[in-house]
């Protein structure tokens, strides 16, 4: 007769974590399918990074990885380029294009911070690696941009790593803040 609860005590545990498995993936397709995307670039919006740097700040804090940004800005895009509207959208789609053939898909974020700011978080990258990517993101932009002929632009890139090791605040907003400040400042350099 044991037996018989201990089956139906085993049946019961599968069928909880069965339920509990598919809540878990129905949460996951209800964020994709609902998450705000730039409408140009079809990157994640400012917002939405600043929320998954913060969960990625978390995340190292738990499992001890590091994780890196990269930075990137195309500085006088829009002033420096007096090309139709249409065409500077374009163009920025094919920018995106040139850095998310260099990013892991599914691991990497990438996300439109401001109209010619770009920032893309790399879980589990150390910083030597964001910035190898770093200069070969910008120099595939560069690259393309120079076969339009009539473009200016100046590309500048800037990588920050988050350590949980080296990082004792508990402000998550606060660390996410000092991470794009130090990327953004190194663009400028």
């Amino acid at each position: 007769m044991w037996y018989f609860t201990w089956i139906l005590g085993l049946l019961l545990a599968c069928s909880l974590g069965i339920i509990n498995v598919l809540r878990l993936e129905a949460q996951e397709t209800w964020d994709k399918e609902h998450i705000d995307l730039d409408p140009i670039t079809q990157l994640i919006t400012k917002e939405t990074m600043l929320g998954r740097l913060q969960e990625k700040v978390d995340n190292s804090k738990r499992n001890g990885f590091p994780f890196s940004i990269l930075f990137i800005s195309l500085k006088d895009f829009k002033s420096g380029n007096p090309i139709p509207t249409y065409e500077m959208e374009a163009l920025l789609r094919s920018v995106v294009d040139c850095f998310k053939e260099n990013i892991r898909l599914g691991v990497d974020i990438a996300a439109r911070m401001d109209n010619q700011d770009f920032l893309i978080a790399m879980p589990g990258s150390p910083l030597k690696k964001a910035e190898e990517i770093a200069t070969q993101v910008k120099h595939e932009i560069l690259e393309h941009i120079k076969a339009h002929k009539d473009l200016a632009v100046e590309v500048t890139t800037g990588v920050a790593e988050f350590s949980a090791l080296s990082n004792a605040s508990d402000n998550t907003a606060h660390e996410v803040s000092k991470l794009i400040n130090i990327a953004t400042a190194k663009s400028s350099l």
